[in-house]
């Protein structure tokens, strides 16, 4: 007697790979993301140590500009045309020098990139003061 009948069935395996490119995509995708957000430009460093403090303190000069266009350098006052001449003097005694710019808000922007200008010309770095909204 034959049980197992006239033809022989026979399992075949395979292994499906049509989702292996979503998965594939999706790894590519999270690595390009995740390789953005590092900052490649850290440097872990173990710096030397110091027995005494010593703090080099920036002197801050102050140019203020009203609405007249009338110039003060730390409560002195200058006329636009002195400005450069004098602004030069008084960094000569400065180390790293820094300009605080308090320019009235009526005044044209050009009057402000006169002032930048000078500053640029001087190698000064210079700041705008602004007032708070409260």
């Amino acid at each position: 007697m034959n049980l197992r009948g006239g033809r022989r069935s026979r399992l075949s395996s395979e292994v499906s790979t049509s989702s292996l490119n979503d998965i594939m995509f999706m790894l590519l995708l999270f690595f390009l993301i995740i390789s953005t957000m590092v900052n490649p430009s850290v440097i872990k460093l173990i710096l030397p140590r110091a027995t005494g403090e010593q703090t080099v303190a920036k002197k801050m000069i102050n140019v203020s500009v009203d609405a007249n266009r009338n110039v003060t350098i730390d409560d002195m006052p200058v006329t636009i045309e002195t400005l450069e001449v004098s602004l030069q003097e008084k960094i000569k005694t400065v180390v790293d020098p820094s300009v605080v710019l308090k320019v009235d808000q009526s005044l044209s922007v050009q009057d402000f990139v006169d002032i930048l200008d000078i500053g640029a010309k001087l190698k000064v770095r210079m700041v705008l003061a602004v007032q708070n909204k409260n």
